[in-house]
């Protein structure tokens, strides 16, 4: 395939006017400042992108579900409606994140995501994103910024509990979420010091102080879920997890830019902080995503959603978003002064390199995958190629 008259998004975070040809399901060749290219083969399949910008699939490393299905429903259905949909709006690989959920029940939720792994590698489900992982956002959390998380299924942070989480998800979890300063977690540098080579651990609904949040940090942990939310606020006397993570360049932090979790200003206080090579985007969409206004669940609680806000109908808590990753990248530029080309690796290259798949996902890079995406001038999908073939 051949994709020409495009706007490139390079290896250098920048776009170029150029040409991307794709064999079977990986990138062939990326020529830079073409103005002319000879197709010698007439059989070779063209695609004129009219001066679109052609963009790595995008990876969302923080998401509960959409489309009426969540990963926590613990069934193939699921996931296949799940990946078809992310695919079809141009996010190419995934994370799912699990809730607060019994240990047994996310014992079955992981392995079931296993199994769905295990058959997108032999080819018998359908075209979509590619499972590339799990984060588990809980059990290992702090009862006090639960959140949207059910208090009843939260635990203390226990080196065997994760091993039995990782043996049902067969390796597939890829981030661990703890709070460390909660009652039973003293010994959280000793958690993290012994699974921290195996696994990314990230301070997830936390109350932790600087202090216990840059002691996790020094022994290991890397990653922070979705930054500002669930967590202390920054102050000048008391920086918290967000003062911790700023002053520990190995972190990377996880942001939810959907317009109704963080003002436009703290994103953009975020990128200053922490450096723009640091942040993810993520969505941490819930099963509302791509549905219309109503009560849905996540994590077995009740949510209400109207427009773009969803709310614990108990106490009006934030309940994820009901915003996909692609919007979220749209908002960043559009209402928060965030440049396209820094937002577009927050959304790919960023995302691959923390899940550590970035040698074959997240830029638009010889041998990697023919993941690829054209939006058009004002942002909006055009065209989605997934390993190699345009998707209907």
């Amino acid at each position: 395939m051949i994709i020409k008259n495009v706007k490139v998004y390079t290896d250098e975070k920048k776009f170029t006017e150029g040409i991307v040809i794709t064999k079977s399901d990986k990138i062939e060749q990326v020529i830079l400042g073409a103005e002319f290219y000879s197709v010698d083969d007439e059989k070779e399949e063209i695609i004129d992108g009219n001066g679109c910008y052609c963009l790595p699939g995008m990876i969302d490393l923080h998401f509960h579900g959409c489309q009426g299905y969540d990963v926590c429903d613990g069934t193939k259905e699921a996931l296949e409606v799940i990946s078809e949909y992310e695919a079809s709006i141009g996010v190419t690989a995934i994370a799912p994140a699990t809730m607060t959920l019994p240990v047994q029940e996310l014992e079955d939720v992981l392995a079931n995501a296993a199994e769905y792994k295990k058959m997108q590698e032999e080819g018998n489900t359908a075209s979509g994103a590619d499972l590339l992982g799990l984060n588990m956002e809980g059990p290992f959390i702090s009862k006090i910024k639960k959140g949207a998380q059910d208090a009843r299924n939260i635990i203390p942070c226990d080196v065997e509990v994760y091993q039995k989480f990782q043996k049902a998800a067969d390796g597939l979890v890829k981030f661990i979420g703890i709070a460390p300063e909660e009652k039973g977690n003293e010994k959280a540098a000793e958690f993290i010091s012994q699974i921290k080579d195996e696994v990314s651990v990230s301070l997830a609904h936390t109350n932790a102080d600087y202090d216990t949040a840059k002691d996790a940090f020094d022994a290991g942990a890397n990653h922070v879920v979705h930054l500002y939310n669930a967590m202390p606020p920054f102050t000048h006397r008391a920086p918290g997890v967000i003062g911790a993570a700023a002053d520990s360049p190995h972190v990377m932090s996880e942001i939810i830019c959907d317009g109704v979790h963080i003002h436009p200003s703290a994103v953009r206080t975020a990128f200053r902080m922490m450096g723009a090579e640091r942040m993810i985007f993520i969505s941490d969409s819930m099963r509302a995503a791509g549905m219309p206004d109503g009560q849905y669940t996540l994590g077995g609680l009740d949510v209400a959603v109207k427009g773009n806000r969803a709310e614990l109908v108990s106490d009006g808590a934030l309940a994820g978003s009901v915003t996909t990753l692609p919007d979220c990248v749209r908002t960043a530029v559009k209402e928060m002064d965030i440049p396209l080309e820094t937002a577009i690796a927050c959304a790919t290259i960023h995302p691959a390199q923390s899940l550590g798949v970035d040698e074959l996902y997240g830029s638009i890079t010889v041998g990697k995958k023919a993941d690829l995406v054209l939006w058009d001038k004002d942002l909006e999908l055009k065209t989605v190629i997934k390993d190699g073939k345009m998707l209907e």
